[in-house]
């Protein structure tokens, strides 16, 4: 008994850390997507691991905030869909936090959580919900391994 309610607590404590003040994360809703010739030579996982934003590289076409390319040097990030808000965000700064530590970074494009498996998309998948697609050099001031693929992070905006 005495062990089940430690697990308990220790749920409820992750469950508030992840977003403190806001409760439980919720789906929203339902992006509806369409199918397409996706890239299968390439990891499957979208925007997750350090994704490059420079010309020639994975991310596809130029930014979407502001039509251009940027240095694997910048710190930059993608938002999925619905976090991206149809633009509102674009040039905005981000704190992100993990392993300890926190960077800002400035969202330049989206990462589409709908559309995929075309040019227009690189011929990537679409992105999953709720995700931070960030350059190396995010990875990198994190302190994280772009190996894994993904992290569990935190973010607000600042």
């Amino acid at each position: 008994m005495a062990v089940f309610l430690l697990v308990a607590l220790s749920t409820s404590h992750i469950a508030s850390s992840l977003r403190p003040g806001l409760g439980v994360c919720r789906a929203s809703g339902y992006l509806p997507g369409k199918q397409g010739n996706c890239e299968k030579s390439n990891d499957p996982d979208c925007c997750e691991d350090g994704k490059s934003f420079e010309k020639g590289k994975d991310g596809g076409g130029p930014s979407e905030c502001d039509n251009s390319y940027h240095s694997d040097k910048e710190m930059v990030v993608a938002l999925s869909t619905g976090w991206f808000k149809n633009m509102a965000r674009c040039g905005h700064r981000i704190k992100i936090s993990a392993n300890g530590k926190s960077v800002y970074a400035k969202v330049v494009d989206e990462c589409d959580s709908v559309y995929g498996c075309d040019e227009d998309h690189n011929y990537e998948p679409p992105c999953a919900n709720n995700i931070v697609d960030a350059s190396p050099a995010v990875w990198n001031a994190l302190g994280l391994d772009q190996n894994v693929g993904m992290e569990g992070i935190t973010w607000s905006d600042e």
